[in-house]
């Protein structure tokens, strides 16, 4: 049987694929828990027509995506922590701190699409982290911590 996904599924496809599934994983599991419609031939035209349609928009997004990465390519971020005396952090520092430090920069960016590479940032030094601006572009950022 011939679906068309309205969300994300595991191990199965993304959103708005088409996808061929077991009568029975449709009917029992998919359609009622309204994960994906049936493909009928009119949904095919409709699917096809709004995903022409959110390929303009897409590209649109994905070039906005290009210059603000841009802009933050040579950005570079310093963040204050209170430290010990041996320079260890008390804490943390994580990603709602390089957001509002992205935030006074004037680039707003949502805490979710940073990702610090080191795993903790626990004493005073540089770090960099990867900022996700679209789903086919990031941008790495330096930020440094310094004690306050």
């Amino acid at each position: 049987m011939e679906l068309i996904l309205k969300q994300d599924i595991n191990n199965l496809g993304s959103k708005d694929d088409l996808v061929k599934v077991k009568a029975g994983y449709a009917r029992n599991f998919l359609i009622p828990k309204k994960m994906a419609v049936s493909a009928t031939e009119s949904m095919k035209k409709m699917h096809s027509e709004n995903l022409k349609q959110r390929a303009h928009k897409e590209i649109k997004l994905k070039d906005a995506a290009l210059q603000v990465a841009e802009k933050m390519k040579n950005i570079k971020l310093t963040i204050g922590a209170k430290t010990s005396s041996k320079g260890k952090i008390f804490g943390s520092v994580n990603t709602i701190q390089l957001s509002e430090a992205l935030s006074a920069k004037g680039f707003d960016i949502d805490r979710k699409s940073i990702i610090i590479k080191d795993d903790l940032v626990k004493e005073i030094g540089i770090y960099s982290a990867k900022v996700k601006l679209h789903k086919e572009v990031s941008v790495d950022i330096a930020f440094e911590i310094v004690s306050e």
